[in-house]
């Protein structure tokens, strides 16, 4: 039971990761929305969840590729502890001033212009590092301190990133058609600022990959 636990939990973290970044309205669904109903077009709010998915895909790929790259080079618990040191100053940071994007994008824009978005706000949210836990933990076997294989390493962090996007395209899909068919005063109603939930998410991934 304990070895399935260790197996499962990974790719559980995966796709929970995924749906707490959907529900983060920075990854998208308030965008998504908000183009719907300045369009008045159900349809382009299914049809925007596609550069979405791209735009944040790349971004945190390109996270999951230097792991890996690095991994094949570094010894992994210096990997862990590294990027566990990262995700607690991003946590900081996050905390002190808030994740800001020079890109500005209009209701007018394109879906080329909406994945470039979406990469850039998943980049600068730091989106791609929270889930390095996970990543590592599929990667490296518990007490080894060896390098990344990658042979291995890259099929499995393509099935992480496919598990991740798909959690967090349907939570985005589903909030983005409540909110289109209900209305902005949906938010008035029930919704919460995810900002700290999101630091203590990079911090707690940072403690994890420190303690580990």
């Amino acid at each position: 039971m304990n070895t399935i636990s260790s197996a499962l939990w990974p790719w559980l973290a995966l796709a929970g990761l995924g749906a707490f970044h959907g529900l983060n309205p920075a990854m998208g669904w308030l965008f998504v929305a908000a183009l719907g109903l300045h369009r008045r077009s159900r349809g382009l709010v299914l049809m925007a969840l596609v550069p979405i998915a791209l735009g944040h895909a790349l971004a945190v790929g390109a996270v999951l590729l230097a792991v890996i790259v690095f991994g094949t080079v570094v010894d992994a618990t210096f990997l862990g502890r590294g990027a566990g040191i990262i995700l607690i100053v991003w946590a900081m940071t996050h905390l002190l001033t808030g994740h800001r994007t020079p890109l500005r994008i209009g209701m007018q824009t394109g879906l080329a212009g909406l994945a470039l978005w979406s990469f850039m706000m998943a980049s600068a949210h730091g989106a791609g590092f929270m889930l390095i836990p996970a990543l590592l933990s599929l990667c490296v076997t518990p007490g080894t301190g060896v390098e990344l294989a990658a042979s291995p390493s890259v099929p499995i962090s393509f099935a992480a990133l496919a598990v991740h996007t798909g959690a967090m395209m349907a939570v985005i899909g589903g909030v983005s058609l409540i909110v289109y068919d209900q209305g902005l005063a949906f938010l008035r109603r029930g919704w919460i600022n995810l900002d700290i939930l999101w630091s203590l998410a990079l911090a707690g991934g940072g403690i994890f990959l420190l303690a580990g």
